[in-house]
C-alpha cells in the first residue's frame, strides 16, 4: 500500500510539467478577464468568422487606437513611457500622418544597403561571442543585441557603441518581459533610454527630420517607441521563432545551409514560422463608423474589434499546427489566412520590407556560422527566451554528447515552465489590476476632453472578451439586420 501511494505520488510529480503550466495560464485568462471586464468583439468568432476577417480589419472605420477601449490602459502600461506618442497608438488624424510619414522615411533604407548593414552587425556580435564549441545559449538574448545595433545605425547613421547597445538592450528586455508577465515593469531602465536619446535630439544627432508636431522630449519618446521597443522586440521576437523552427527541423535547416541563396525556400520557412507563430496574439481597434459585414451582420461605432491572428492563420490550412515550407509553393501570401504585417488598406507595418530583407541576410550569416538544435516546447509568446544549443559549421559534434545535451535541454525547459507560469500568474495579475488602476490611456483623453478635443471619446459598446473560455456574444435581431 506504501509503494503503491509513493509511486502515485511520484507519477504526479513527474506530470506536474505537463498539465500544471496549461492550468495556470487557463486561470490567469480568467483573472485577467474578471479584472478588465468583459470587452470587445472577438474575430474571428461567432459573429465575425474567418472569412470576414480581412474585410473589417482593412475597414476605414476599424481606426480606433486606444480612445474607448479599457483593454488600452493595459498596452500603454506595458510600453510606458510615451504610449500616446506611439506611432501604434495614436488617433487617426494629422498627427498621425506626419509620424507615419517620418517612420516610412527613416526605414527607406535600399535592400543592399540593408543586406550589408545586417551581415556586418550579425557578424560583429557572433564574433563577440566567441563560439568554438557546442553551446547552450537563449535565442531572445542572443537576437536582441544584433537589432539594437541594426536599429541604432538606421536611425543615427552610425555604429552603435556598447555603451548605447546596453541603454537599448536594457529597454526593450524590460519591455518584452513585462509584456510576458515574466517581470515586473523597472521604469528606471526605460528612463535612462528615454534621457539619452532627448540628449541625442537636443544636440542635433538625428540625421533625419522629425515630426515637427513633437517636442523635444515627443520626439525622443516616439524614436524610443517606434524604433527601440516595437522594431528591436519584435524582430528580435521573429528571429527568435525563425531559428527555433529551423533548430527543431533538421530537413529545413539541411536545404537551408545547401542552397542558402534560394529565396523562395527562405521565404516560405519565414511564411510558415509567421503563420504558426505570429508576433501579435491579439489586437484590437475601434470602430469610429458601423460597418456592415454583410446584410445581416453590422457593427456599430464605438465597438472594440479583437483580432485573434493566432486563430486566423490556423484556418482553411490543410494540417495547420504542422510547419510546412512547401505550402507556400503554391499558396499566395495575398489571398491565404495570412497577415504577418497587418494589410495595407490600413496602417500595415511601415517596417514589412526592412524586417523581410534583414531578417533573410540575418538567417544565411548565423546559419553559414553555426548550426541551430533545440528540443524546447515552441510556443508563440516564448517565455523562455527560446533555448537552443549552437554549433559551429566546422564542429564534428559527439552526436551522442548532443543527444544528452538536448534531453536535458528538455528536462529543464519543462521544469522551468512550472515556476514560470506561477510567477506569470502572480505578476501578470499584478499589472492587469494596477494598469486598471493607474488608467494611463483614459486619463490621456479625459485631459483632452477637458480641454476641448475636437474628436470626442466614442460611445463603447461591450461584448465577448475574447480572452475569456469561450464566446458570450448573441445576435441582437433588430428590423434593419443584425447589429452587434
Amino acid at each position: 500500500m506504501t509503494l503503491t501511494i509513493a509511486l502515485a505520488i511520484l507519477l504526479l510529480a513527474a506530470s506536474v510539467p505537463y498539465w500544471l503550466p496549461r492550468a495556470v495560464v487557463a486561470l490567469r485568462m480568467r483573472i485577467f478577464t474578471r479584472i478588465n471586464g468583459d470587452e470587445g468583439i472577438p474575430i474571428p468568432g461567432k459573429l465575425v468568422d474567418a472569412s470576414h476577417f480581412k474585410q473589417v480589419y482593412s475597414d476605414r472605420a476599424a481606426d480606433g487606437r486606444s480612445r474607448g477601449a479599457a483593454l488600452s490602459d493595459l498596452f500603454w502600461y506595458w510600453l510606458s513611457p510615451g504610449p500616446e506618442i506611439h506611432q501604434e497608438h495614436i488617433e487617426p488624424g494629422e498627427r498621425y500622418e506626419e509620424v507615419a510619414h517620418t517612420t516610412h522615411r527613416i526605414l527607406a533604407v535600399p535592400k543592399h544597403t540593408a543586406e550589408d548593414l545586417t551581415r556586418r552587425v550579425v557578424g560583429q556580435i557572433m564574433d563577440e561571442h566567441d563560439i568554438r564549441s557546442a553551446t547552450a545559449v537563449r535565442l531572445r538574448d542572443l537576437m536582441m543585441p544584433i537589432w539594437a545595433d541594426v536599429y541604432y545605425e538606421v536611425v543615427f547613421g552610425k555604429p552603435c557603441t556598447p555603451a548605447a547597445r546596453k541603454l537599448i538592450v536594457d529597454n526593450a528586455s524590460d519591455v518584452v518581459t513585462a509584456l510576458k508577465c515574466c517581470s515586473l515593469r523597472h521604469m528606471s531602465r526605460r528612463h535612462r533610454l528615454t534621457r539619452f536619446l532627448i540628449e541625442k535630439v537636443r544636440d542635433g544627432e538625428v540625421p533625419h527630420a522629425l515630426p515637427e508636431c513633437l517636442s523635444t522630449e515627443e520626439k525622443a519618446l516616439y524614436l524610443q517607441g517606434v524604433f527601440f521597443n516595437t522594431a528591436v522586440v519584435q524582430t528580435s521576437e521573429a528571429m527568435t521563432h525563425l531559428m527555433l523552427v529551423i533548430a527543431q527541423h533538421d530537413d529545413v535547416q539541411a536545404k537551408l545551409a545547401a542552397d542558402p541563396e534560394n529565396d523562395h525556400y527562405l521565404d516560405g520557412v519565414i511564411n510558415e514560422g509567421f503563420r504558426i507563430f505570429p508576433l501579435f496574439g491579439i489586437s484590437h481597434r475601434i470602430t469610429s463608423r458601423d460597418i456592415a459585414v454583410n446584410e445581416q451582420t453590422t457593427i456599430p461605432r464605438g465597438s472594440v474589434l479583437c483580432f485573434n491572428h493566432q486563430e486566423f492563420h490556423r484556418q482553411s490550412f490543410d494540417d495547420p499546427e504542422r510547419f510546412d515550407p512547401d505550402r507556400w509553393k503554391s499558396l499566395s501570401v495575398h489571398d491565404a489566412n495570412f497577415i504577418p504585417f497587418g494589410v495595407a488598406a490600413n496602417r500595415s507595418c511601415p517596417a514589412q520590407g526592412m524586417a523581410l530583407t534583414t531578417m533573410r541576410a540575418a538567417a544565411r550569416e548565423l546559419l553559414r556560422r553555426v548550426r541551430f538544435r533545440s528540443s524546447i516546447l515552441h510556443t508563440r509568446s516564448i517565455p523562455n527566451r527560446g533555448p537552443c544549443l549552437v554549433i559551429p559549421r566546422a564542429l564534428d559534434y559527439n552526436a551522442r554528447l548532443e543527444g544528452a545535451q538536448l534531453f536535458w535541454m528538455r528536462l529543464r525547459d519543462r521544469w522551468e515552465d512550472v515556476g514560470r507560469s506561477i510567477v506569470q500568474l502572480v505578476l501578470g495579475t499584478y499589472m492587469v489590476w494596477d494598469a486598471r488602476r493607474l488608467r494611463l490611456c483614459q486619463r490621456y483623453f479625459e485631459t483632452r476632453n477637458s480641454e476641448g478635443d475636437e474628436n470626442p471619446e466614442p460611445k463603447h459598446h461591450a461584448s465577448a472578451c475574447p480572452f475569456a473560455p469561450r464566446s458570450t456574444a448573441r445576435t441582437i435581431p433588430q428590423p434593419s439586420g443584425t447589429r452587434l
